[in-house]
Parts: structure tokens; C-alpha cells; sequence
């Protein structure tokens, strides 16, 4: 056989032959300590790691610390920090934005979701926390009553509230884990506060009646 029937039967060959198709990996950060991290892996079940480790999804923890730790996820490196999302799809630089569009009275809304559950939420600088009813705490699955337990001036006054920690945040393609949150009891919230335990972690940016937040990492 000659050579150019030769290279012209491995070339067709390597063109019919099937590709491996590339599978991204998703790692959610949700706890960290000198050590050790605890990661969702392509939104599986939390799996605490030790320095060493690897999943089964090849994801191996290289180093932790309580503010950091740095993971290899397909053979390649990556510092990370407590909440934070990244997928090997993105080539760990890409970064997540929601727009939303202010209403008549110049308020941004959208509808987002807390543990899951669906909630509408009311985008609110001046609050310090994402704030909720308790029924809205229920319906998300969150114990508040194991909260901590404390006191916040209302427009209605001074009201108690439980302060506790909310698992999983989602509004649009933004997502971030261990949000603090505050509950009050008396239900004097129609809707969920987006405050600035969610808005901190994220870039916001306002251009007329549209407003842009961008996780920052």
C-alpha cells in the first residue's frame, strides 16, 4: 500500500473516530477550615475533604486554611475562598451577572430562591442581612428557632428576630452558599429583603433604571 493511500486511510479514520466529550466540574465551597474543606461537587452531597484527598470527580484538595484553600480540578490549579462557585466550563474566570430592571417607584425586584424554595426578592441596600418572614423561613426548610435570638427596630417598631445561616442563595445564574440571614417572627415582611450578606459578595452596578450585580469571583 502506498504511503499517501496510507496517510489518507489514518486521516479518514482519525475524522470518523468519536472525541471524548469535555465534562465540566462544578465545585461549590461551602466550608472551611485549616485542614480541611467541605465541597458540593457537581450538586452532589457536601464531602468534607482533608489535605489529599480527591473525589471521584477528580477534584483534590492541595491545601486549606479557615479563609482559603487551593484545589486541582482537571490537573489544574485553583485558590478559592469560603462561598465561592467555580466550573471548569468557565476556565475558573468567568463571571456570573444577573440585570434586573427597576419597577415604577425605581425598586429592583426579582424572583430568586433560598434552600430552593422560590421567594421574591426586594433588592435592599440598607438592610445588613437577606431578612425574611418565618413562613418564608419554613417554606425554605430553615429552622430559625436555633437562630440566634435578637432584636431589630422595625417601622412597626422593635421586633425579634433569629439570625441563622442560609445554606444556598440563588438569583439568576448567581449563586452563593453560607449567606447570613435574619428571620422575624411576626411576619411583617411580604417579601425577602436582598441585603448586603448577598449583595457584599457580589459587584453592583446601576445605569439608569437598570441595575447589574456580577459575583466577583
Amino acid at each position: 500500500m502506498g504511503l499517501v493511500r496510507r496517510l489518507f486511510i489514518l486521516t479518514s479514520f482519525c475524522a470518523l473516530a468519536p472525541l471524548p466529550s469535555a465534562m465540566a466540574t462544578d465545585v461549590n465551597v461551602i466550608g472551611l477550615t485549616n485542614g480541611k474543606a467541605v465541597l458540593i461537587v457537581n450538586s452532589g452531597r457536601p464531602r468534607t475533604l482533608h489535605v489529599g484527598d480527591s473525589t471521584l470527580d477528580g477534584v483534590k484538595l492541595i491545601s486549606a486554611r479557615s479563609d482559603s484553600a487551593v484545589l486541582e480540578i482537571d490537573e489544574k490549579r485553583q485558590t478559592v475562598t469560603m462561598g465561592q462557585t467555580i466550573s471548569s466550563a468557565e476556565g475558573f474566570t468567568g463571571h456570573k451577572t444577573v440585570t434586573l430592571t427597576a419597577d415604577s417607584a425605581g425598586h429592583f425586584s426579582t424572583i430568586g430562591t433560598i434552600n430552593g424554595a422560590t421567594v421574591k426578592f426586594f433588592v435592599d441596600t440598607g438592610a445588613s442581612m437577606v431578612s425574611m418572614s418565618a413562613a418564608d423561613a419554613v417554606r425554605a426548610g430553615v429552622d430559625y428557632t436555633r437562630g440566634e435570638r435578637t432584636y431589630s427596630s422595625t417601622a412597626n417598631g422593635v421586633v425579634v428576630v433569629y439570625v441563622v445561616k442560609l445554606d444556598v442563595v440563588k438569583v439568576g445564574d448567581i449563586t452563593l452558599n453560607n449567606v447570613v440571614g435574619s428571620v422575624h417572627r411576626d411576619g411583617s415582611l411580604p417579601v425577602v429583603l436582598l441585603g448586603m450578606s448577598f449583595l457584599k459578595r457580589l459587584e453592583m452596578k446601576r445605569d439608569g433604571d437598570s441595575m447589574t450585580l456580577t459575583k466577583k469571583y
